[in-house]
């Protein structure tokens, strides 16, 4: 199955960081933000990705792009210009890097990846988010609801706005944080090919503009994910992941 990990915002709350390079460039414990959430999907078998990439794509290019080249060992033969590579320990992963402009909305670059992903059931997320979601559980539930879309709920701080839910649908939007039961669109997607007819253009937002309308016409499905989630919007948020991390067992880790 096929995952989009949505790459191209600006990440302005995180300037600190994001001036020279895209929020999902971040690092946290050595390794890109990106990196851990593909680690992520990778752990359950999902190891084809479609990165929509925008405002300073090129940084995150030429990370895959030297991926393979600069893992391991190699012997370079300064005379001739020989380069032989010993056996690089890399991930078995199919990258796919699509260029989906750099003021795109989230909506907009999911319609241009239409072409590759029109045919079967995807799974899409953010690029600035990790969790410990189960994502066979999740992938299982979309099944059982056979609806558009499902969302992952999940119960963070009370900053973020929230979703209201009717039993497993969900049924409207509230900007008002932690109203209700405080569940909000904590990304970690699944999408069946019918989610393209809502889309119309690139300024469309995948949260107003597709979500709310899914939501209105008993299409969007709710996960509940009662356990570890965080994004990283802020300074702060990246601080505290990098603490989990050097913890030594940060709950989004799976596998080794």
């Amino acid at each position: 199955m096929k995952v989009v990990i949505l790459a191209g915002g600006l990440g302005t709350r995180l300037a600190e960081e994001t001036e020279i390079k895209p929020k999902p460039m971040v690092e946290i414990g050595g390794q890109p933000i990106l990196y851990h959430i593909m680690k992520h999907y990778a752990y359950y078998g999902f190891k084809e990705f479609y990165i929509a990439l925008g405002y300073r794509g090129e940084v995150i290019k030429r990370y895959f792009f030297d991926y393979y080249n600069l893992n391991g060992s190699m012997r370079i033969d300064l005379a001739s210009g020989e380069i032989q590579r010993f056996k690089p320990q890399t991930e078995d992963w199919t990258v796919h890097l699509i260029d989906t402009g750099e003021l795109t909305n989230t909506g907009g670059r999911l319609k241009r990846l239409e072409p590759w992903l029109k045919d079967e059931t995807f799974m899409l997320t953010y690029g600035d988010g990790v969790s410990n979601v189960k994502l066979d559980e999740l992938l299982a539930f979309h099944q059982e609801n056979q609806r558009i879309a499902t969302v992952t709920a999940v119960r963070p701080p009370a900053r973020f706005g929230g979703l209201i839910l009717d039993g497993p649908l969900v049924s409207n939007f509230t900007e008002k944080p932690q109203v209700g039961e405080g569940w909000i669109n904590g990304g970690f997607l699944v999408f069946e090919p019918a989610i393209f007819k809502y889309i119309e253009k690139d300024a469309t937002s995948l949260e107003a503009n597709v979500l709310e309308p899914l939501a209105a016409n008993q299409q969007l499905a709710a996960y509940l994910h009662y356990d570890f989630w965080q994004c990283m919007d802020t300074l702060r948020d990246k601080r505290q992941l990098e603490s989990l991390w050097q913890s030594g067992n940060p709950p989004w880790r799976m596998g080794n």
